[in-house]
């Protein structure tokens, strides 16, 4: 408020000297000295509210310096703020590992033993995924005997508890020898007029047929022979006559002569259909 009233009692000295120098020029004429007077307060009034106007304006863009008691404000609620974000930090730092601990660790801990489980089922160790079993626990012999009823060592005591091997009293059964294999040799095929001589000619289920010449007196057991090397084995296919439609004697003292065969033959290769004890004694 200082400068304004400096400015105003400027512009009344001001204004008074200019109307004092006026007067003597225009003492004759009153009415022009008023007019002179009314003119210089107008001058006055509106430098006086230009001034004002201009000097509120340079105030107000002016950084003005806070007062002690607003600094004091501001400090408390600055102070107030950092308060309660160091409290909310550390209510949500709280909230982050309670969930870490109960949520996020169990369910990493069961991750990996999911993992773990599939990876011992994979590689055959599965026993690992056990908790196995103390020495001599379930063992009959050492149920009636407590720790505390007898003093003995821990070496002692797990020795008392350990199963160890039976002696093997008895001699071991020898393993059954395999079978040795028969070798199937069929005979040499006769010459085309040899005396004795047949022709046989197999009819297989598929409708293909082949032929062998074979001597008369050969055992019928050679049939078998040359049917099983053809890839019909006898404990599933059998031969049988055209007609009369009948399985073909063959046994291991019966001739091809003996069993109806003393000519050319067609003969049948159809699956059997007979008992399980024919089948067997027909396999042999």
């Amino acid at each position: 408020m200082g400068a304004p009233k400096a400015i105003v009692l400027f512009g009344i000295i001001s204004l008074s000297f200019l109307c004092c120098v006026y007067m003597r020029n225009y003492k004759k004429d009153f009415k022009a000295a008023l007019l002179l007077m009314g003119r210089g307060l107008f001058l006055l009034v509106l430098s006086s509210w230009l001034l004002s106007l201009l000097y509120t304006r340079l105030r107000s863009s002016s950084p003005s310096s806070p007062t002690p008691q607003a600094r004091s404000e501001y400090e408390d609620v600055s102070q107030k703020r950092e308060l309660a974000r160091k409290d909310q930090q550390e209510r949500h730092s709280e909230k982050a590992s309670t969930y870490q601990e109960s949520v996020l660790k169990p369910r990493q801990e069961a991750r990996l033993q999911n993992k773990e489980q599939r990876f011992y089922r994979m590689t055959g160790e599965a026993w690992k995924l056990t908790r196995g079993q103390l020495l001599g626990e379930g063992d009959p012999s050492t149920e009636h005997l407590k720790d505390e009823d007898i003093d003995e060592s821990p070496n002692v005591k797990a020795i008392r508890r350990r199963k160890l091997p039976e002696t093997v009293s008895h001699i071991p059964a020898k393993a059954d020898v395999p079978k040795e294999k028969r070798v199937v040799v069929l005979p040499d095929e006769p010459p085309e007029n040899a005396e004795g001589m047949v022709r046989v000619v197999l009819r297989c289920p598929s409708g293909r047929t082949i032929q062998r010449k074979f001597f008369k007196s050969h055992s019928s057991r050679v049939l078998l022979d040359w049917m099983l090397k053809s890839g019909f084995p006898p404990h599933i296919y059998a031969i049988c006559t055209s007609y009369p439609r009948r399985p073909l004697r063959m046994e291991k003292d019966l001739s091809l002569e003996d069993a109806g065969i003393d000519t050319d033959t067609v003969l049948n290769v159809e699956e059997m259909d007979l008992p399980q004890s024919e089948i067997h004694h027909l396999s042999d």
